[in-house]
């Protein structure tokens, strides 16, 4: 069995070994709870992101998550754990989940968690489940903790030449105590990259901190706006997507080496994470080269570099997850909680 909900990111991770049954939970949907006092919301699995948004908006809330794919729902961003730019200041998704009601592989509702931040009732299974592709169960709820509303944004962004000096301008705006809601690197193949900083926050203290930052940057251009690639992968569909992690120090490296190899990069600088994209028409033999650049130059700046989609002749071509740690910990889970292997069987990492 293979779970969809709006099939953003079904082409995400290894084809299934087999799939008898796809169950799509689209209208599986809807705010089920919203305590504003609380900062709380419960809600469906297949109710798409924006939806979501929307309903906590006239209270002045939000689930603090970015929207890299159109229409994806709760349930898909969970099970990935796709999570964008405001991760640096609010978390991951992982962090943002609190509760969770899953179906387990033998039909049993199970529930975990609850609707109160500071739970610390039993195990954390809503942390196991986030990022497992839907091979551990199939998630129908999920309680989140919410932020309020900032009543002003600032965006203060500077173009620069070198990976170098991408990587010095985000360094220096981390230890300016500006606290930034996002830091985002934008990088595309043409050359040439733009460093941008989100502030959120009240008017007044909004003001005085794009001041600070744009000393920080050395000038710069303001906006009360995100620029149009804000949040957005540099892949489209059909293409080639890999995600890389770096500690905070090796972001420039891992920037120059993104750049000698021609491919378009975008991320949370600010939080050790960057997107890479390569055309859908590239050779096969190419992309390997690529991949096992990037992999290389992850690893040495303590991180991983994971290809989430690729078309399948490059699929045929390469390992997209690389090396794991853990991995036999990781199948023991598997078998514990799906040991007829029924849910998305291959789907994940190591054949799992």
């Amino acid at each position: 069995m293979l779970v969809r909900g709006a099939g953003t990111k079904q082409d995400w991770g290894s084809p299934p070994r087999r799939v008898d049954l796809i169950l799509d939970t689209s209208r599986l949907t809807g705010l089920v709870e919203h305590a504003a006092g609380d900062l709380i919301a419960v809600v469906r699995a297949g109710t798409p992101v924006e939806e979501l948004r929307d309903k906590l908006a006239p209270a002045g809330q939000q689930l603090a998550l970015d929207i890299p794919l159109a229409g994806a729902s709760v349930g898909g961003t969970v099970a990935v754990n796709t999570s964008g730019p405001r991760r640096m200041l609010y978390g991951t998704v992982r962090d943002l989940l609190i509760g969770v009601t899953v179906v387990r592989a033998d039909g049993v509702v199970a529930r975990a968690g609850g609707k109160v931040v500071k739970n610390v009732a039993g195990y954390d299974l809503g942390k196991l489940l986030t990022g497992s592709y839907g091979t551990l169960a199939l998630i129908t709820e999920c309680a989140f903790r919410l932020h309020p509303l900032p009543a002003t944004i600032a965006v203060v962004s500077r173009h620069v030449d070198s990976a170098g000096e991408a990587g010095r301008l985000v360094a220096t705006v981390l230890r300016g105590q500006v606290v930034p809601s996002a830091l985002e690197v934008d990088a595309p193949p043409a050359g040439g990259y733009e460093v941008a900083v989100l502030i959120e926050g009240v008017p007044l203290g909004v003001q005085s901190r794009v001041a600070a930052t744009r000393r920080l940057l050395g000038n710069g251009t303001v906006a009360d706006t995100v620029p149009a690639w804000w949040a957005r992968y540099p892949w489209g569909s059909g293409d080639v997507g890999i995600k890389l992690t770096a500690a905070l120090s090796g972001i420039p490296g891992l920037l120059a080496v993104a750049g000698s190899v021609g491919v378009a990069v975008r991320g949370s600088a600010g939080a050790g994470v960057l997107y890479a994209g390569l055309p859908g028409t590239a050779d096969p033999d190419r992309v390997a080269r690529v991949v096992d650049e990037l992999r290389t130059a992850a690893h040495a700046a303590g991180g991983h570099a994971v290809v989430l989609t690729a078309p399948d002749p490059v699929r045929a071509r390469l390992d997209l997850w690389g090396p794991v740690p853990g991995l036999e910990l990781m199948r023991r889970l598997k078998r514990q909680f799906d040991p007829g292997d029924r849910l998305a069987p291959g789907h994940f990492v190591g054949g799992i």
